[in-house]
This record gives C-alpha cells, sequence and structure tokens, in this order.
C-alpha cells in the first residue's frame, strides 16, 4: 500500500511511519517541520516539506496514495485558546483540504489521528465510551471534532471510509519535553537532568497514559483492515495520577528528587480516560504496554540522551 502520513517527522507519525516501512508498504511524509524535525524522517521515506493548509495537491499526484494517515495538527491546546483562528486554520481548514484531494485523488482510506479527553469535555462516565455527550471545552477539541465531522461528510457524500482514533495521553521514547509536551516527557527529562519537577495543583488530576507503540499498532491495524468507518478510543482504560506517575518515575529512576507544586492550570479538567472495548471488538487492539513497563522504556531514552544511562 502507498501511505501518506502527515506530521512525520514529528513524535507519533515517525513511529508510524517507520513501522509502515517495515511492514512492506511505500511510504510517503509530508510536515512542514514547525514542531517535527526532519531526522525523525525514517530512512525509505519520500519526504516533502509542506504545509497541510496548502492542500498538498503535488505532493497528491506526484506520489498517489492509497491512505492518508493524517497525524499533523496544532496540538497545542494553550494556543488554542490564545489563537482559536490559528488552531481552526492548521486543524479544520488543513484537515478539510486534504480530504478534498483525497476524493480528488482517489485515496481509499483516512486514518485520522482524534483525542480522547479533549472531544468530551468534562467527562461524565470514566472510562468514557464513543457514545459519551461531545462538549469540548478548547478551541482544540471543537476542531478535533469538527475534522471527525468532516470525515464523516466526506464518507457519506464521497464514500470515503475513514477512522477517527481518538488517542489518550500518548507518552514514549522521542516526545520533545520542551513547549507544550506531556507531562512525561517534561518529568523525564527533568530526572535525566537532576532537576526539580513542577506539579499543578494538588496532582490528584489523572489521565490515561498510553504509550507510543501501542498508538502506532492502532493505526497500522486500522491501515491494513477494512474497520468500519467511524470514531474509536485508543487508551488503555486505566486512570493515573500525576502524584502517582511521578512516585513511578521517582522509584524507576531511584533519585531523591521530590516534586514542587504549583497552582493549577485554569480549566484544566479533574479526570481523563477513555474506554477502549470499542477498537477490541471491533479490530482486536488492545494496549500492550503497561504503564510501568513503558515510563522504564521512556525514562531510559531520556537518560541514553543525557549521557547519565
Amino acid at each position: 500500500m502507498r501511505i501518506l502520513v502527515t506530521g512525520g517527522a514529528g513524535f507519533v507519525g515517525s513511529y508510524v511511519a517507520e513501522y509502515l516501512l517495515g511492514r512492506g508498504h511505500e511510504v510517503a511524509v509530508i510536515d512542514d517541520l514547525s514542531t517535527g524535525r526532519r531526522e525523525k524522517v525514517p530512512k525509505g521515506a519520500q519526504f516533502y516539506e509542506d504545509d497541510i493548509r496548502s492542500g498538498c495537491d503535488e505532493i497528491f499526484r506526484d506520489f498517489d496514495p492509497d491512505a492518508l494517515c493524517h497525524q499533523a495538527a496544532q496540538m497545542d491546546v494553550r494556543r488554542s485558546v490564545r489563537e482559536p483562528d490559528f488552531d481552526a486554520e492548521v486543524n479544520v481548514l488543513g484537515t478539510v483540504r486534504l480530504l478534498q484531494n483525497c476524493t480528488e485523488y482517489g485515496v481509499e482510506k483516512v486514518v485520522f489521528a482524534s483525542t480522547g479527553g479533549a472531544v468530551y469535555g468534562e467527562q461524565q462516565v470514566l472510562p468514557t465510551p464513543e457514545d459519551h455527550p461531545l462538549y469540548p471545552v478548547s478551541p482544540y477539541g471543537v476542531s478535533k471534532l469538527a475534522c471527525e465531522r468532516y470525515m464523516h461528510y466526506y464518507h457519506l457524500q464521497f464514500a470515503l471510509p475513514y477512522v477517527a482514533l481518538r488517542y489518550a495521553n500518548v507518552y514514549g521514547p522521542g516526545q520533545d519535553p520542551h513547549g507544550e509536551a506531556g507531562v512525561v516527557a517534561i518529568f523525564c527529562g527533568n530526572l535525566a537532568r537532576g532537576k526539580t519537577s513542577t506539579i499543578n495543583g494538588a496532582g490528584e488530576q489523572t489521565r490515561d497514559y498510553l504509550y507510543v507503540e501501542d498508538v502506532v499498532r492502532a493505526n497500522v491495524l486500522a491501515l491494513e483492515n477494512e474497520v468500519p468507518s467511524g470514531a474509536y478510543n485508543i487508551g488503555t482504560g486505566v486512570e493515573t495520577s500525576v502524584n502517582r506517575l511521578y512516585d513511578l518515575l521517582l522509584e524507576i529512576s531511584g533519585k531523591n528528587l521530590p516534586p514542587q507544586h504549583g497552582p493549577s492550570k485554569p480549566g484544566e479538567q479533574l479526570r481523563s480516560c477513555v474506554d477502549p472495548s470499542l477498537a477490541g471488538r471491533t479490530f482486536d487492539w488492545h494496549a500492550q504496554t503497561g504503564i510501568r513497563t513503558g515510563l522504564e522504556e521512556t525514562l531510559l531514552s531520556f537518560a541514553a540522551l543525557d549521557g547519565s544511562g
């Protein structure tokens, strides 16, 4: 299969591209390198530096993909609050232009990186199933939900199959510890350098932490199999508090670096956890990496980068 991966120079996208190459697929990567890095694009993948807001017409024409694996996004929730117009321009307009080209150039399937926390808003049922009310509380969540709705439209109007994967909180080796990074990457980066970490608020807020290789398998299963069009939660179904997360990392590292507590983030959800059972029933996806194992691998990779492991 010829698969076009947007955001393939980023954290999840580069893993997906590399895994697909290893399975014998032809892969091309689109990335504007605003947050991704050229060196993360795996060898063997064609690389196109472009912005998805352009629609990437020439790339579709040149590469002629069978499938689109759409990982590129404006993913900074705080920036989405500051600049909702920019967030919508990248996430919504960029996605619509890609979908339009999928219909123009005969793409047979779209797999889309959605979000399992932000599309639901304040979650009333935990773990949260896909039929939970959808009332996102950030422009980022709104834009991801809008993309899902556009894909549903293109499916109905143009018979374009799609799978929207609603990721939980993804972490793993290679995640950037700077900027709007996941808390696991931030904590691991600090521990590797012997720096104190700050926990926002009391630290009892929970998340569903999902190892990157499990996310990759979900994308590959969705691409390689006939999966009914729709949205699927991709998570562990297990809540872990920030305090517990940091305690685990301290145990693994063997370091004595107690955290500081700072003010809570305004509007931060207290609890977030998704029910992945629909993906299990439909295309036999299950998270395989427990949080301790995933954290061990992640912390080891940060220690190696820092030269202390």
